[in-house]
């Protein structure tokens, strides 16, 4: 190929020269561009078509949604009901006939009296003559064998409940005397009380748990506080006067009412070197 023409011709034909450009290479290669811009224009026009179809079908899908779907409603007759037959009340019930009165004759005690100052009308019948007695005199049927029925009188009396000894002290309860405010107060009472007494158990050397039994009543006084456990030690002095100047407690309760009641309570002590 002349100089002139390489310097104008395509590479292309610069690389097929004297080759044969009918077998397809030089043909695919020529029109490469070509083909690719048609593609692109393909698929960009597919990718159109089907985001059209994709908004058409929802917007259908939409306006069928908001579409009021009516249906025919066919009114049936409706029957009434034949009226039920009046139901005829039943008859009165006959009225209380009151059994027939029978012969009362009046009970008269005997008694001695004067002739002068007798009466007839209290003159003391015999026995064969008389069929009821009774407190006053009626007339009515004489029948020696229906015997008058005698009056019951009301009773008016209410019966009390036998009452129950104030002084009573109960050992069991439903519901225990309970200090004012409840265990945690509790515990900050004896902490305090401890505290005051320190250096007095201490030098006693005695430590342990002090069991203290005392009577709370009605109204929450205490009284007959006494210890069970660690007796003539200043641990069960300590636990005994608390609680005697201690303030008052929650009474006990049993059959939903305040009573007075045995209560026990533990009070312990560990001596500094003890404590954990």
């Amino acid at each position: 190929m002349d100089v002139n023409k390489i310097l104008s011709a395509d590479f292309l034909d610069i690389l097929f020269e004297g080759r044969n450009k009918e077998y397809g290479a030089y043909e695919l290669r020529k029109n490469y561009q070509k083909r690719l811009t048609t593609a692109l224009l393909i698929t960009a026009g597919f990718a159109l078509l089907i985001f059209l179809l994709v908004i058409v079908g929802r917007s259908v899908a939409s306006a069928d949604k908001n579409k009021v779907k009516m249906q025919d409603v066919t009114l049936a007759d409706i029957k009434q009901e034949q009226q039920q037959e009046k139901i005829e009340p039943p008859p009165p019930p006959p009225p209380v006939q009151e059994p027939p009165k029978l012969q009362i004759d009046k009970f008269t005690p005997p008694k001695v009296v004067e002739d002068e100052k007798f009466e007839e009308k209290n003159e003391v019948k015999e026995q064969e003559n008389i069929t009821n007695v009774g407190k006053i005199d009626q007339e009515g049927i004489k029948d020696p064998e229906v015997v008058n029925p005698p009056k019951v009188e009301q009773e008016t009396k209410v019966v009390e409940a036998p009452k129950e000894d104030e002084n009573t002290v109960f050992t069991k309860v439903e519901v225990e005397a309970q200090f004012p405010g409840g265990e945690s107060k509790w515990n900050q009472f004896v902490q305090r009380e401890v505290e005051r007494h320190i250096d007095e158990l201490t030098e006693d050397g005695q430590s342990g748990t002090c069991e203290v039994q005392f009577i709370v009543d009605k109204e929450g006084n205490v009284s007959n506080v006494e210890a069970l456990s660690m007796k003539g030690t200043k641990l069960a002095e300590v636990a005994v006067n608390a609680i005697k100047r201690g303030p008052k407690w929650i009474p006990a309760i049993q059959n939903g009412r305040q009573v007075k009641a045995w209560r026990r309570q533990k009070i312990t002590f560990r001596l500094p070197d003890e404590q954990p």
